[in-house]
């Protein structure tokens, strides 16, 4: 395999956000970071979890197979979570609510009291790429033919295959661990990371991020950390 080659197996499409710059409307089909505008009613959510973000899927330029069924997510965080990141799966410290129909939602409005709020503009990208830390997201035969590129012609991976790590909001593409990657197998794929923001004054420790892994079948999240 030659460069072209490696980037065309290598590269995945994704959803990112780039957070503000746009006139907030709070209406559905808007995602937030800081807040979460929309639910079901009678659902209840503990009072020590904190507004972390709103996503609607339904509208996005790219959405990973697995979460197709769903049109909104929305997460709560009890913000003890960073007194546990040590921990293999945080998702006791998060509430998923995946929703399939947006006939059945209300406007709830709840806003976070520690990450400053801001809409999230959505942006395809086609070209997300791994750490080459992270040898989970690496198949065997694109791993080998970068090493014996880069012992054969002097090749090195962050300069000549990489064009962009999305250490952002995402849905899809690769996780961007900072530290050596993890993998929960092929039942719980990696489908989408929020990390830390500026802008919403949201930081995971030392620009760190919340990796989210789904199985469909048995509805079921597995969220990961690592920071700098």
């Amino acid at each position: 395999m030659n460069i072209p080659q490696i980037k065309k197996a290598l590269f995945k499409q994704a959803t990112t956000f780039q957070t503000g710059g746009i006139r907030p409307t709070e209406e559905l089909g808007e995602s937030w970071i800081g807040k979460v505008l929309w639910g079901k009613e009678g659902e209840i959510i503990p009072s020590n979890f904190d507004p972390l973000c709103t996503i609607f899927l339904n509208e996005l330029p790219y959405v990973p197979k697995v979460l197709i069924s769903y049109q909104l997510v929305t997460i709560f965080i009890d913000l003890d979570v960073f007194n546990n990141l040590n921990e293999d799966n945080l998702v006791s410290f998060f509430k998923i609510n995946g929703y399939s129909n947006l006939d059945e939602l209300q406007k709830i409005n709840k806003q976070s009291a520690k990450i400053k709020p801001f809409p999230l503009t959505p942006l395809f990208i086609n070209n997300d790429t791994p750490s080459w830390e992270d040898s989970n997201s690496f198949d065997s035969e694109i791993e080998n033919a970068i090493l014996r590129l880069e012992s054969e012609q002097g090749m090195e991976y962050y300069e000549d295959i990489v064009e962009n790590i999305y250490s952002t909001h995402k849905v899809g593409g690769y996780p961007s661990f900072t530290q050596s990657g993890v993998s929960f197998g092929e039942d719980y794929p990696f489908v989408f990371q929020i990390s830390s923001d500026s802008k919403a004054q949201f930081n995971i420790v030392d620009g760190g991020s919340f990796y989210f892994f789904y199985n469909p079948e048995k509805q079921d999240w597995i969220v990961y950390c690592d920071f700098y």
